[in-house]
């Protein structure tokens, strides 16, 4: 929101259009997207070939590692131990359903 400014003076300054046009022409608004599709491509490939029941948690897993990559490359985040426990011991779960 940083880039895009204080969506008020967009509104003010461009009466015809969108008020989230500038969201939308945005490269990063186009990568998300990616991702998002790849995302649902790549859960409904795991739901073809295995168990709901390894799937659900390995997904999740998947998000809340990330989640915690992310928010500590992108947003400079502190990402304190409790969070990244949380993390392993997730993956560790999911590693036990898994065998």
């Amino acid at each position: 929101m940083k880039s895009i400014g204080d969506l008020d003076n967009i509104r003010a300054s461009s009466a015809s259009r969108a008020p989230f046009a500038p969201s939308l022409v945005s490269p990063l608004f186009f990568v998300g997207v990616s991702f998002l599709a790849l995302n649902f491509f790549a859960l409904l490939f795991a739901l073809n070939h295995l168990n709901l029941s390894l799937v659900a948690p390995a997904s999740a897993s998947l998000t809340l590692v990330t989640n915690a990559i992310a928010a500590k490359i992108f947003l400079k985040e502190n990402v304190d131990r409790r969070r990244w426990t949380a993390a392993v011991l997730v993956c560790i779960g999911v590693y036990l359903l898994a065998h």
